[in-house]
């Protein structure tokens, strides 16, 4: 019987959609099934492009159905819905991370297009998109990074009122192919954030100039430079302030869907990994009878169920913002940071079971093992996104409003504040809902009551031992306390789901018991920071829990484990 909590392609109806969305998803799979597992293995070590893959899409209008908000398109099937969006997420990344990357910086690509007032540019990638051609996103450059404050991409007024725009891009997918690559740059006659354009290039234009694929892979992760390129008032999608905007907001839109590709990454590479492990003998014995594995294993489970039910609830968060509903701004970079770093630990501890196993070439681990280590460094690395977080601690843990509850938000509807987020900033001021009851309706789960001391804990701290005005400036001690409170969001999100699911109690808590652990070992890491205080160091050893054992809990655990042996494998 398959694990209801996994993706599985065998058993995966997507029953809760609407029956176009069913179909695509499912086609999708039939697609990379019948392809089989030797030519998936075969085109990610010889770093073939993916125009198969994308020839099928066009067919389908995959990328169009769902990318086009229902403002750019009178087709009913067509929108910008989030909740589908995650589902197509953990299908490509189950079956391989180049694929989602293509789709991935298409999203990308789009954002600034679709929070543009410019209707020409709007339908003209309605229209790309139904034609089946993907996007780019041209922020980051090769000396600054994405710090847009220092874009060199520079864009000089010609004599027919546009702009000549000349200047390099680097790091930018789908590079190579985009019908449109959404870039990020500044007018020459304009100092300051009033200079700022974001403006449409199309890659098959003689100005634009393709340097090279600067990785080593199938994703076109591109560098490339503009020589010249003329930039017509069709091609302007933002100036001044707004254009920033756009780029913060567009990573708000689109750096959500790392979360779900990583948890396609990880259920993948756990079947094969815990089949693997049960089939093989050592010492006269199932390498699963020791208990070793069957722990790390465990855990590795739990972890990723978590890292569904987090990503699960934030959707919701997503699809239900608005302008005075901003939650969705902690929610994203804790899918960015907290869930995919969750599946660089899934991934390490089923390595540590298999061992020598997961650097075969004919296994899906082998590009698992490499690609989750991405997630956490894309557009922006664990330390940004945890100085993020901690903008919202003090509001979140200690100064909560009052919000209607949402409920599981999985109707086809188009989401479309998305694209009118208005100014990108404003961070301190954004409120949240109680945290406390998500943890009050468990408060029988023992794991759930001991990580709750700990999550009350910590509030004492942010209130009595919070960092100073020197220590604040201590990023190394802060990012510690950034751990902390992830924790505790982290910990308020998979409840919610686990009511609004009616989880199994002993997942729950054998869950609670991993982040039990993790909780004391950051406490333990904070009390060792050269700028802790002796209160903050008394505070971090008294935050110190153990979990609550249970065998009998462990053991059932391990049986949902253990069922996963032969539960899925790719066609050959």
């Amino acid at each position: 019987m398959a694990d209801p909590l996994l993706f599985n392609p065998r058993t995966y109806d997507p029953a809760h959609f609407d029956p176009e969305t069913r179909r695509l998803l499912r086609a999708t799979v039939d697609w990379f099934e019948a392809r089989g597992k030797r030519r998936l293995v075969e085109d990610y070590r010889s770093r073939a492009w993916l125009g198969e893959f994308l020839d099928f899409a066009a067919k389908e209008s995959l990328f169009a159905t769902f990318l086009t908000p229902a403002s750019a398109t009178e087709s009913e099937d067509r929108r910008w819905d989030t909740a589908r969006i995650a589902a197509l997420n953990e299908i490509l990344g189950f079956y391989g991370l180049d694929y989602w990357y293509a789709w991935q910086v298409t999203i990308l690509g789009l954002g600034p297009v679709w929070q543009s007032d410019n209707a020409a540019a709007r339908s003209r990638a309605a229209r790309l998109l139904s034609e089946g051609e993907v996007f780019a996103f041209g922020l980051s450059e090769k000396a600054h990074g994405a710090d847009i404050y220092s874009t060199d991409m520079l864009l000089e007024p010609d004599s027919d009122g546009g702009f000549r725009a000349t200047g390099s891009k680097y790091y930018i997918g789908n590079g190579n192919a985009a019908g449109l690559v959404s870039v990020f740059g500044r007018r020459t006659d304009v100092e300051g954030p009033d200079g700022y354009v974001f403006f449409a290039a199309d890659s098959r234009h003689p100005a634009y100039h393709l340097v090279q694929n600067v990785v080593d892979s199938s994703k076109y992760v591109s560098e490339f430079r503009l020589d010249g390129y003329p930039v017509g008032p069709d091609d302007v999608l933002h100036t001044g302030r707004a254009a920033f905007d756009a780029a913060l907001n567009t990573v708000n839109v689109g750096k959500f869907n790392l979360c779900t590709a990583s948890i396609g990454i990880c259920e993948h590479a756990m079947y094969e990994a815990v089949t693997h492990a049960h089939n093989r003998i050592l010492y006269g014995r199932p390498v699963t009878a020791f208990p070793h594995v069957r722990r790390e294993l465990a855990d590795a489970y739990v972890r990723l169920v978590g890292m569904k039910l987090f990503s699960d609830r934030a959707v919701d968060y997503f699809r239900s913002a608005g302008p005075d509903d901003r939650r969705y701004l902690l929610f994203n970079p804790m899918t960015k940071m907290k869930v995919t770093t969750e599946g660089e630990k899934v991934i390490d501890l089923m390595w540590d079971v298999i061992a020598a196993k997961g650097f075969e070439k004919d296994t899906y681990f082998a590009q698992a093992a490499v690609e989750i280590r991405s997630l956490p460094k894309l557009e922006g690395t664990v330390h940004v996104n945890l100085a993020l977080i901690l903008k919202f601690m003090r509001n979140h843990l200690l100064e909560p409003a009052g919000y209607e509850p949402v409920g599981t938000r999985l109707e086809a509807a188009d989401d479309a504040f998305l694209f009118r987020q208005g100014p990108a900033r404003g961070l301190g001021s954004v409120r949240f809902h109680d945290w406390r009851p998500a943890y009050d309706a468990y408060a029988g789960v023992p794991n759930v009551a001991r990580f709750r001391e700990q999550a009350d804990a910590l509030c004492d701290f942010v209130a009595h031992a919070a960092p100073g005005e020197e220590q604040s400036r201590d990023l190394d001690f802060l990012l510690s306390v950034g751990q902390l409170f992830a924790l505790v969001v982290h910990g308020q999100l998979i409840l919610e789901q686990a009511r609004l699911t009616d989880l199994d109690e002993d997942v729950l808590d054998e869950l609670f018991s991993v982040l039990v652990r993790d909780f004391s070992a950051h406490a333990v890491e904070l009390h060792g920071k050269d700028s802790a205080t002796e209160e903050q160091q008394a505070w971090a050893i008294a935050a110190v829990r153990r979990p609550v054992a249970d065998g009998a809990r462990a053991a059932r655990i391990w049986e949902r484990v253990e069922a996963l042996s032969g539960a899925y494998e790719t066609a050959q």
